[in-house]
């Protein structure tokens, strides 16, 4: 009976289909706190450029925050963009170009925690723009949360999920 639980289970095994491999396999320890420290740094300088790609709907700058993979994602409150030709074509042309005359995107109270070849940022902002079809000004404020990765050429925004401020009052609400 062993035996044949052991043939099963081995066969299970095999006829499993393979995963690929996108990344490191094994959990990496945290950085050392002056590693950290410098790569949180790095990432706080992605997020200065990430707010002047948005500022100047630039997706040649954006190019140099985002992973350029179909993998990478956006989910905002007009949409979900998957990819970063749609994030380039949706969020940067179409949304910050064609709606926008002018943009300023200011993040504040920025918090990064990196994790091995993983960290997160989480910071609120303050956007402030004037349509282009008249003129009119609108000044939003949200969250964001970024997901950043880490390559050999260095990090590289991966995913973005941001929403306005919560309509319930601290405490409140869900």
């Amino acid at each position: 009976m062993a035996l044949i639980l052991i043939a099963l289970a081995g066969a299970i095994s095999q006829a499993a289909p393979a995963r690929k491999q996108t990344g490191p396999q094994k959990a990496q320890p945290a950085a050392h706190p002056r590693d950290a420290s410098a790569q949180a740094d790095e990432i706080r300088r992605l997020i200065a450029m990430y707010a002047k790609s948005v500022d100047d709907a630039d997706t040649a700058l954006a190019s140099q925050v985002w992973w350029d993979s179909p993998e990478v994602s956006f989910i905002h409150p007009l949409g979900h963009e998957h990819g970063f030709d749609q994030i380039k074509q949706n969020v940067y042309k179409r949304l910050m170009g064609e709606t926008f005359s002018e943009r300023k995107l200011t993040p504040r109270d920025i918090a990064i925690h990196v994790y091995g070849n993983a960290a997160w940022a989480e910071f609120y902002w303050d956007f402030n723009a004037k349509f282009r079809k008249d003129g009119q000004p609108i000044t939003t404020h949200g969250r964001e949360t970024q997901i950043y990765r880490k390559f050999p050429t260095g990090w590289r925004l991966v995913h973005v999920h941001y929403s306005g401020m919560p309509a319930a009052p601290p405490g409140q609400g869900f």
